[in-house]
Formats: C-alpha cells, structure tokens, sequence
C-alpha cells in the first residue's frame, strides 16, 4: 500500500469516525450541563452551523476529486469553523459551565479538521501548488470520483455513522432548545 493511500485509509476509518465521536460527547456534555436552560438555542444552532462548516468539505471530499476549488472551499471552511468555534466558547462560557469532558472535546472537534485538511494537501499535493502559483484554469468545478474512497459502501456506512453520533443528537438539541425557548416566553407572557 503506497503512502498516499495509507494517508486515506487514515482519514475514512481513524479521522472522520473520531471527529464524530468527539461531535457526540460535545452533544453528551451539553445535555448534561442542561444547554436549553442556559446558553439555549443559539449556542445549539450555532453547533449545527460549525457541524455543517465541517460536514461539507467532508462530503465534497468523500464525493468529487479535490481540485483547487474543492481545496479553496475546505480552507475556506477551516477558517470559518475555527472563527465561530470562539464566538460559540465566547458565547457559552458566561452562560453555562463547560467541563473538563466538553473542553476535551472541543479540542479534538478543533484539531481534527485540521489535520484532515492537512492529510488532503499533502495527497493532494500537486493541486496544493497550483493553488499557490494561482494556476487555477480549468481547477475550478466539481469533478465527480470515478470510484469512491473506502468502496462502494463506505459513504452509505459514513452517512448512517454521522446520522447516529451527529445529526439526530443535534437535531434533538435544536429541538429540544427550542420547545424550552417557547415554554420560556409563554411562562414570561
């Protein structure tokens, strides 16, 4: 196996599964330190918004050959993430107690995308550079994978993971933030 190819395998079975793992003990920490009754649907929402900045350059990876717009959306992402990543501790930390479990958490749901993003410009090296030297002619649309990463049934079995860990638990807090947002203001009215 050449190293390019260990450096995927590292990324569909140790790094993704781990950032959702992380993503769900961020979920964990949150029911337990009662998000709805204290820092409430905007922190809730504003978790969904960092999943989402994660989430796409996941899939666009996972789903299209990483060119130079497939890159300058993954590092536009990054950046984006790590920006709301400390208006979302900002916001929190008066609110409601984070946790020795949550800020472990938040370092690794922090540090992985990078180190994703890392791996990918290395195996991508060569577009790497033609982001750089601005040769972009003809690197700027979404390229379909002719055969996908990990197999056929890697990214139905991703999908299913991430729905498990990350999309119904957040779901569940907006949700939950929500109905305590309303019981809120009707109790106020």
């Amino acid at each position: 196996m050449n190293t390019d190819a260990l450096l995927i395998q590292g990324l569909l079975y140790v790094f993704l599964p781990l950032w959702g793992l992380a993503g769900f003990v961020d979920w964990c920490c949150h029911r337990a330190t009662r998000i709805e009754a204290t820092s409430g649907l905007k922190e809730s929402l504003i978790h969904s918004l960092m999943g989402l900045q994660v989430g796409l350059p996941i899939l666009l990876c996972l789903l299209f050959e990483v060119n130079v717009l497939v890159l300058l959306i993954c590092l536009a992402a990054w950046v984006l993430h790590e920006l709301v990543a400390h208006w979302d501790v900002h916001y929190a930390a008066p609110r409601r107690h984070i946790g020795i479990w949550e800020m472990h958490a938040h370092n690794y749901l922090a540090s992985l995308p990078f180190y994703m993003l890392a791996m990918i410009a290395v195996i991508n090296w060569p577009v790497v550079v033609d982001l750089l030297t601005l040769d972009w002619a003809g690197r700027l649309s979404l390229v379909p994978l002719e055969a996908p990463h990990g197999g056929a049934g890697y990214l139905p079995g991703y999908l299913a993971f991430m729905a498990l860990v990350a999309v119904f638990p957040y779901a569940e807090e907006n949700l939950r933030c929500l109905r305590h947002a309303l019981k809120r203001r009707r109790t106020a009215e």
